[in-house]
This record gives structure tokens, C-alpha cells and sequence, in this order.
């Protein structure tokens, strides 16, 4: 059997520090990877760095800035590989993290993606928010992790060591068959940034393909690296990428009934800023919702380019069918094993 080239592409914007601290451990712990640091048009002197310091690395140099989707659209086109690995610059790989993956994804053709457990890097035992040990999403758009729902971050003991089928991996570390990323189109460059990985996961499971978490697989994530939470053009970007993506992918033939009780329920979020204080988070649930209508032509027209649930059945598998928002705030179900209790 031929061995499989696999890539890791690492996304930086002004990431000279975190380059600076996790790039020597991923070129210790990859070997047998082609590794490549692709730029997104830096001010700050970190590809001048990479390409002085480690000559072995692959600088791919992006004209501008257009965000997480475009600036992998543009260089993942330039790289070939089997498998893409994209990095982000914030995460601490460990030995053997990306082999276990491969070798899932290698004895099952039908695999498109995958990601290994995160866990916060400084808080070493608690998963990480952006991935956990695997993400899935409930019926109405709202993502969750095996080891995070909404603000509840659970202590790794092991509960979440199996590998498993989930919905969505995490763009922090994503495993991509190149062949699968193209076929779908990859990301969509109109999202900039966040929810993009839920995007091309559920595009890729409307085509039938698999998902996968394999936790043997461990590496921490910094998170927070180019938007905290708090930022208002994250809360902008989430609201307004969740809308849309739900509007493409969703295979319910009810899907317009979907959005607009989405829409209700962002109204109620926006409101709970406002009583919060939080008057900037409220005025960008208002842009993202005028933003979103103002795309609507051009998801009308992806969701039929695309025809979810029409070409082949799609993979629902890691979908929650409740409503995760009730489970958690009203039925005060905080645990990851507690809203989803049968898989």
C-alpha cells in the first residue's frame, strides 16, 4: 500500500509570537509531513521569520487578507497532499497526534474529515471550547462538542476516548481528504471566519460522507487567538455564518420553519445583551440578521447547486434531533453525556 502525503497547513495573520512558540514542537512531532505555513498577508514580519528560521518549512505567501476561508481556499489550491491537516498557529501538538487520524481515516474511504480531542492549553485537563472531543449540532443550528455545551467546559477523564462518528470537526484542527475539500467546493470565502468548518462538514455529510473524532489523537488549543468571544465582530460573524449555514445544508423539508424559529431565538439572545449591558453584542445580532437577508439570493442559490438530502442520503449521524438551547437552560442539562444520551 502506498503511503499517503499529508500536509499540515498552518493559517497565520500576525502570528509571529504563537509561531514563534508552537511551530517548533509541530515540526518536532510531524515528521513524515510536508509542513507549510500559509500567510495571509502579515504586517509583522512572521514569514520573513519562518522562512529564516526554519527553511525545511513551506511559506505560501496570500496577497490580502481574506480571513480563515479564503486564505485556505488559496493556498490548499497550490498543495498537494492525500490529506490537509489546517492548524491553527494557537495549538500545541503532542507526540504521535496526527497518525492515529490518518490511519482512521485511511481504513475508511467514506471519511472526509476528522480531528483529534482538544483540550485547553492552559487549562490541560479541561476540553477546549472550539473542538472538544468532537462536535455535533442540534436540530436548529446550535453546535456543541462532546466535553462542551454552550459555557460548560468538562474535566477530561476519559468519558469521550471513543472513536466515533460526530457532525463536525474543528477548524482549530482539521483533518480534510484533499479530494473530499475539493469536491465540495471548500470553504465558503463569503463566512471570513467562524462556523466555516460547520459549513463544509454539513456540505460533506449531504454528500454522504463521515466525520470523525479520534481522541487518541491529543493536541491544546490557545483559543481566542484572533477573536475572544466578547469581540463584537466574532458575535457579528457567528450569528450571521450560523443563519446562513442552516439555510444551505439543512435537509428538513420544513428548513424555512427552522430559520425563522432561529431568527425568534437570536431576537431573544440579542435582548439578553441588551439587558446585560452588552448594547455592542446587541447591535451585531441585529447587522448579522441584516446581513444574512441581504445574502439570501445567494444561499437560495448554494442550497440548490447543492440539493441537500436530494443526490444521495445524506449522513445525519451526530445531529441531535432536541433542541440543545432547551436542554440546557431550561432542563439544566450541562453535561455533553446528559443531553445526548442515546448514540
Amino acid at each position: 500500500m502506498p503511503v499517503p502525503s499529508v500536509a499540515v497547513v498552518i493559517l497565520n495573520y500576525n502570528g509571529l509570537n504563537f509561531l514563534k512558540q508552537f511551530l517548533p514542537t509541530v515540526l518536532t512531532y510531524s515528521q513524515g509531513t510536508a509542513i507549510i505555513v500559509a500567510d495571509n498577508n502579515s504586517s509583522d514580519g512572521s514569514p520573513e521569520f519562518v522562512e529564516n528560521t526554519y527553511p525545511s518549512v513551506h511559506v505560501i505567501r496570500n496577497g490580502s487578507n481574506n480571513g480563515y476561508t479564503g486564505g485556505y481556499n488559496a493556498a490548499l489550491k497550490l498543495v498537494s497532499a492525500d490529506y490537509y491537516v489546517l492548524l491553527n498557529s494557537d495549538v500545541e501538538v503532542t507526540p504521535n497526534w496526527w497518525q492515529p487520524v490518518i490511519a482512521q481515516m485511511e481504513a475508511d474511504s467514506s471519511i472526509a474529515a476528522a480531528q483529534p480531542k482538544l483540550l485547553d492549553f492552559k487549562e490541560r485537563q479541561t476540553f477546549e471550547y472550539a473542538g472538544g472531543s468532537g462536535g455535533y449540532l442540534d436540530y436548529y443550528g446550535y453546535p456543541f462538542c462532546r466535553g462542551r455545551v454552550f459555557e460548560t467546559l468538562e474535566t477530561d477523564r476519559g468519558q469521550y476516548n471513543t472513536v466515533e462518528e460526530i457532525f463536525w470537526a474543528s477548524g482549530a484542527c482539521m483533518f480534510v481528504r484533499a479530494s473530499a475539500f475539493h469536491q465540495a467546493g471548500g470553504f465558503d470565502e463569503r463566512y471570513f471566519a467562524h462556523m466555516e468548518e460547520i459549513d463544509l462538514c454539513w456540505r460533506l455529510k449531504n454528500k454522504g460522507y463521515k466525520i470523525y473524532a479520534v481522541p487518541q489523537s491529543l493536541v491544546y488549543h490557545v483559543g481566542g487567538g484572533t477573536l475572544n468571544k466578547q469581540n463584537p465582530r466574532k458575535t457579528f460573524l457567528n450569528f450571521r455564518n450560523n443563519l446562513s449555514t442552516l439555510t444551505k445544508n439543512h435537509t428538513s423539508p420544513f428548513w424555512m420553519c427552522i430559520v425563522f424559529y432561529r431568527l425568534l431565538l437570536d431576537g431573544v439572545a440579542g435582548l439578553k445583551f441588551l439587558s446585560a449591558g452588552q448594547v455592542a453584542l446587541f447591535w451585531q445580532v441585529i447587522r448579522a440578521h441584516f446581513a444574512y437577508y441581504a445574502w439570501l439570493p445567494y444561499l437560495l442559490k448554494q442550497r440548490q447547486l447543492h440539493k441537500p438530502g436530494q443526490s444521495v442520503s445524506p449522513n445525519n449521524n451526530g445531529l441531535f434531533r432536541g433542541n440543545v438551547v432547551v436542554a440546557y437552560y431550561l432542563k439544566k442539562k450541562r453535561l455533553f453525556s446528559e443531553v445526548v444520551t442515546k448514540r
